[in-house]
């Protein structure tokens, strides 16, 4: 196949444009060669897949197609030109060529040429003429025209007579051809006479069509009617209403009655397509629309119009009718969305091509000029790019968190009057770009968790939001590594990766872990993903699951814990102190005391929240000299739990001076209630005697010894504390003037046997008066103490009142704990400076038994 190409380039608006144009006759074969596409692009044929390149027609039909892998532009569907283009001299199809990454368009023209595929054909197989046989020669009769779709050197070139004596033909325009009479007729010699003429195209090999031409000679008609001019020219508005004048011929002939009245009609040369247009009065040669006059389809029209009278062999004469329609604003601009491209990204910078649009007005001048706008407030805009070519650019940057989709309307309007327009909406959408970090409600969060939960017993959920769309907006949980009291947290708690529930993975204990910190991240799916914190506090609340523990008075031998109550003992007197603790907190640690039981419960009363055992009233003569009391400490959780102590109250007979001190009674309680007595009736009478200051033993938080004060005596509790971990003792407060202390104690990792013997570490506190007291060593089968006075000292009495406790656990003594009060009753020819000259000191025994307690 013969063809050509024509490129011309152009840059506009970040897509490349150029024009190729190409020849191809009609009829051509599926898979005829046009040219080679990509090579005249510039490109490799695998570009165009790599590219997707696709080809855009206009048209609903696909005449031409390309092979993606060489590039070859080839027939797709015949190409009939006369269907396509009618009788139109040139004939192009509009094809365009689209690109991307980066997108291009480029504009594909191509011509299509004409072959010699249609001979030429009259409207009729026959045709009749009336010749008077007075017609003279040289006297002419319009024929009617044959027709030729082809065009250009194809089209009707010359017309054909057969041989005849009479007749010839003149053809003018190589389309009109009129037969000229040569030699008189005689109708008398030969009244018909039979022809055949042929039409003849300028193809190769050329092409014919013949018609027969039946000529009868009839009597003469002297004049024939005559038209004012022989071409007429007027003009008809398109689109123009049905039995519109286009224009009004007027013929004349100067016979009288029939002779003289013109009929007209279309003449043999109006083409079929002029009759469907276009009507002619015959009576009055008026000229109107009969069809639809489209501006769009045929700019100008020729009509042919004869005229002739209603005598006997009348001569028809012709003239030509010049019509030119004036075109209308009738055709709305058509918007073409040549190109799109993918949902651009969020990030793309302000330029970025988004689509390629075409835009057609197939009116002509001012009304075939066409402009385009879209809305102010979007982030796009138009560039006019090539011959009606726009390219939507964006002007700013896009986020589709904001605006995911854009609805951008383009409005196209003509210039004709009034001017037409044609709206069409062009549908963006942003694609998402992974620009947003997952977002939690608070930074932190406070979870309370109450303690004794089960294992898997879910903590909380937590939630995350992430303005990203698709896989970018998909979070997934985790807990960060951090340490628990030296344990990862993963030891702890689980979280669900899809939906953040958070569960315990162990029963939690509130007196052991009262708090503690997770941080959860929450993490999209996007490339590169994003990621973001938040804290977790989970405070773990006590539960009632802790019950009082007795902590004094200790029961002896896994029974009730002794006490003794002095007959002497009035009213509030302190008979004893329970005190308990419990490890739960608030309300749960809240404890009660309440008397359970009492041998008498109108001698003693407990406190209901000290503790404290007091005399409701005086002893009486007849009250039992033991007393059981049972005793119910329990907290105020929901539900309360308690503990209970069993108390034994002893009578005795009077209250030793010192009766304050810790009171311990040992197990043989008779012989203790008889030596006590003895003894606190010395004391009395030494505390008389005795005068003077007693030091101070310490200072507060001065150490006394490796030892443990146990006592049921508030007023102890008061003056020192005992540090069970540490083995001291150490003064709360100064001590009373006067007193003097002993503490000793046995090393805990000492174990007493029937023969071996330990002796007590002791520490010794003076008074002012240099009174002193010396333990001696104690086995576990004689367990006694011995008071000593200084030779030295004259007239000194030094009276003692001793209580000792040995602590037991698995036979090993764990401390030794001996206090004892010293009164001071008379001193004689003493001085300070005997004090610090005293000789080392001698044993001396104190036949008074001390009554000791094994707790």
């Amino acid at each position: 196949p013969i063809y050509s190409k024509n490129v011309d380039l152009k840059l506009q608006c970040f897509a490349i444009f150029s024009q190729l144009r190409y020849s191809v006759p009609e009829e051509m074969e599926h898979g005829a060669f046009v040219g080679n596409l990509a090579e005249d692009l510039g490109l490799r044929p695998s570009e165009l897949s790599e590219r997707k390149f696709r080809l855009v027609s206009g048209t609903r039909r696909r005449y031409l197609e390309v092979n993606m892998e060489n590039g070859v532009l080839f027939v797709n569907e015949r190409v009939d030109r006369e269907q396509l283009c009618e009788q139109s001299p040139l004939c192009f199809l509009h094809l365009q060529a689209v690109l991307e990454n980066p997108l291009e368009l480029h504009r594909v023209e191509l011509e299509v040429l004409d072959v010699n595929d249609n001979a030429p054909s009259f409207p009729r197989a026959g045709f009749s003429l009336d010749i008077s046989e007075s017609a003279t020669p040289g006297s002419r009769f319009p024929l009617e025209s044959a027709q030729d779709a082809d065009v250009g050197e194809n089209a009707l070139r010359s017309y054909l007579l057969s041989v005849n004596a009479h007749f010839a033909l003149d053809v003018r325009a190589s389309k009109f051809a009129e037969l000229v009479l040569q030699r008189p007729l005689d109708r008398e010699q030969q009244g018909a006479h039979h022809m055949v003429i042929t039409a003849v195209d300028g193809g190769s090999p050329e092409r014919s069509g013949s018609a027969h031409l039946n000529v009868t000679v009839v009597d003469a008609n002297d004049n024939a009617p005559a038209f004012e001019r022989e071409t007429y020219r007027a003009k008809v508005m398109e689109n123009a209403h049905r039995g519109t004048v286009v224009i009004r011929l007027n013929a004349t002939d100067p016979d009288e009655g029939l002779n003289g009245e013109v009929m007209y009609s279309f003449s043999g040369h109006a083409p079929a397509k002029v009759r469907e247009l276009f009507s002619v009065d015959p009576r009055t040669g008026e000229v109107r629309v009969r069809g639809l006059v489209d501006y769009e389809k045929a700019t100008m029209h020729e009509i042919y119009v004869q005229a002739k009278d209603k005598g006997p062999n009348a001569i028809a004469v012709h003239c030509k009718v010049l019509v030119t329609v004036v075109d209308v604003n009738d055709n709305r601009p058509e918007v073409i969305l040549t190109s799109t491209s993918a949902p651009v990204q969020e990030d793309a910078l302000p330029g970025t091509v988004i689509a390629v649009i075409s835009v057609m007005d197939q009116d002509s001048g001012e009304n075939g000029h066409v402009d385009c706008e879209i809305p102010h407030h979007v982030p796009f805009q138009l560039h006019s790019s090539f011959k009606n070519y726009y390219t939507l650019v964006t002007s700013d940057f896009l986020d589709r968190e904001k605006v995911p989709e854009y609805n951008i309307t383009l409005t196209a309007r003509d210039m004709g009057s009034p001017p037409l327009f044609t709206r069409k909406t062009i549908v963006v959408q942003v694609a998402d770009v992974n620009d947003n970090a997952p977002v939690f409600k608070q930074p932190s969060y406070n979870v309370y968790l109450t303690e004794n939960n089960p294992p898997g017993f879910s903590v909380f959920t937590i939630s995350a939001q992430d303005a990203d769309a698709g896989q970018n907006s998909y979070l997934s949980y985790s807990v960060l590594e951090t340490d628990i009291q030296g344990a990862p947290a993963s030891t702890y708690v689980s979280i669900n990766s899809d939906n953040g529930n958070i569960y315990a993975l162990r029963s939690f204990d509130r007196e052991q872990l009262k708090s503690f910190q997770l941080v959860i991240q929450a993490k999209d799916a996007g490339l590169p993903p994003q990621v973001s914190n938040m804290t977790l506090n989970v405070f773990v609340l006590d539960q009632n699951d802790n019950a009082p523990v007795i902590v004094s008075p200790l029961p002896e031998n896994g029974t009730a814990a002794n006490e003794i109550i002095p007959t002497s003992a009035d009213a509030g007197h302190l008979v004893a102190k329970v005190t308990a603790t419990d490890v739960d907190e608030g309300q749960n640690a809240k404890l009660l005391y309440q008397m359970l039981q009492a041998t008498d419960p109108t001698l003693v009363s407990i406190a209901l929240f000290t503790g404290e055992v007091r005399m409701i009233r005086s002893l009486r003569d007849g009250d039992p000299t033991t007393h059981r009391l049972l005793i119910l400490v329990k907290d105020s959780g929901e539900p309360s739990l308690s503990a209970t102590a069993s108390i034994i109250l002893s009578v005795v007979d009077s209250e030793p001076e010192f009766s304050d001190l810790p009171k311990r009674p040992g197990d043989h309680a008779l012989y203790l209630i008889v030596s006590l007595g003895a003894v606190s009736f010395t004391f009395l009478v030494a505390i008389i005697v005795l005068a003077g200051r007693n030091s101070i033993v310490s200072q507060r938080n001065s150490t006394i010894a490796d030892s443990t004060l146990i006592s049921s005596d508030a007023y102890w509790y008061s003056l020192f504390l005992a540090e069970t971990r540490k083995g001291k003792v150490v003064v709360r407060q100064p001590l009373p003037n006067g007193n003097g202390f002993f503490v000793s104690s046995i090393p805990r990792s000492s174990i007493l046997t029937g023969t071996s013997e330990s002796r007590s570490s002791t520490l010794q506190v003076k008074h002012d008066n240099s009174c002193s007291l010396i333990l001696a060593h104690q086995t576990r089968a004689h367990q006694h103490c011995s008071c000593q006075k200084r030779e030295n000292i004259k007239q000194q009495l030094c009276e003692m009142h001793a209580l000792f406790m040995c602590n037991y656990l698995n036979h090993a003594i764990i401390q030794n704990i001996f206090l004892f009060r010293v009164r001071q009753s008379t001193f004689l020819n003493s001085d300070q400076n005997q004090s610090e000259e005293r000789p080392t000191h001698t044993k001396a025994q104190d036949n008074t038994a001390l009554t000791h307690r094994n707790t």
